[in-house]
């Protein structure tokens, strides 16, 4: 345990040394090998790794990184980013569109809007939870509007759990209509694309592509 903290601290010495020194492809690799042994990627590394592969016109690597750094830090100035990329070179799931603001809005404003619908649920549970004191009769009418509400505010706090997103990492991606290799390919997408993943079913992932479901395999995909 401690050889393997030892052998990733002093590959992160030496990445950051090489990076320094402008060899960023060679800085990359130490960092890459950092984190295959399990070394968290700090939000400057990610940022290095994206530059090394700019430089070195890896553009899937280049935008997996910035999407994991933008999943942290979410901002209009990375999607945009993200975008112009993107298109110049073809590539598609990063349009700067309704479903992908709204999920940047979610990020970094989910906290005051849950406090600010948390309000009105709280006042109406006072009301209910003071008339069960006093044992005045609560309609059941309001029990089940703050029940509803209730489960509005579960679903918005666990939102972005059930939604993860990818980007294929082959270049040649079979979109299956079913979690099998029997099933019929309804299309072929190469490498660089990012996919919405909406669960899973053995080795297959269910993705949302240009409007309809498929499945694609796992290990065809770096998942965000």
């Amino acid at each position: 345990m401690a050889y393997s903290f030892q052998s990733r601290a002093d590959s992160l010495h030496q990445a950051d040394s090489l990076f320094a020194a402008g060899d960023q492809a060679a800085a990359a690799v130490h960092y890459e090998s950092a984190l295959a042994n399990g070394h968290t990627a700090t939000d400057a590394m990610l940022l290095k790794l994206a530059s090394a592969y700019e430089q070195q016109q890896d553009v899937s690597r280049l935008l997996y990184y910035l999407q994991v750094y933008f999943d942290r830090h979410p901002d209009d100035a990375v999607l945009l980013k993200m975008n112009e990329i993107a298109r110049a070179n073809n590539l598609h799931g990063y349009e700067t569109d309704d479903l992908n603001y709204f999920y940047l809005f979610y990020r970094k404003y989910s906290l005051y809007v849950l406090l600010f619908l948390l309000v009105p649920a709280g006042y109406v549970f006072g009301v209910i939870l003071v008339k069960a004191l006093r044992r005045q009769p609560t309609p059941q009418r309001q029990k089940w509007v703050l029940v509803g509400y209730l489960l509005i505010l579960l679903a918005f706090v666990n939102l972005p759990e059930g939604v993860q997103s990818g980007i294929t990492s082959t270049d040649r991606v079979l979109l299956r209509t079913a979690p099998s290799a029997a099933a019929s390919v309804a299309e072929v997408i190469g490498r660089g694309h990012k996919v919405n993943i909406l669960g899973q079913k053995d080795i297959y992932l269910r993705v949302f592509w240009n409007n309809q479901l498929y499945y694609i395999r796992r290990d065809n995909v770096w998942i965000i």
